[in-house]
């Protein structure tokens, strides 16, 4: 998979918070690869999703509004990377 996203990315997610992604990292019980990320807002809550997941398209038939493409892209500076 080409990597649009690294460990170290402030994203955000299509319904408009941010996070920084902080590892990608493998489930030892399933072997799924996932992202570990940290919400930017709030508590700064720590977070994992299947990178499969984190990774994908908006779904367009159930969120026909939202503005990205995909669930995460990157911000800021890191976005020209």
């Amino acid at each position: 998979m080409n990597e649009r996203i690294n460990p170290g990315d402030t994203v955000r997610h299509f319904k408009g918070n941010l996070y920084q992604v902080l590892y990608f990292a493998r489930d030892s019980e399933t072997r799924e690869d996932v992202v570990v990320y940290r919400a930017l807002y709030g508590e700064h809550g720590v977070w994992v999703r299947p990178k499969a997941m984190f990774m994908s398209e908006v779904d367009r038939e159930k969120y026909p509004g939202a503005t990205q493409t995909y669930r995460f892209e990157r911000v800021g500076e890191d976005a020209h990377a």
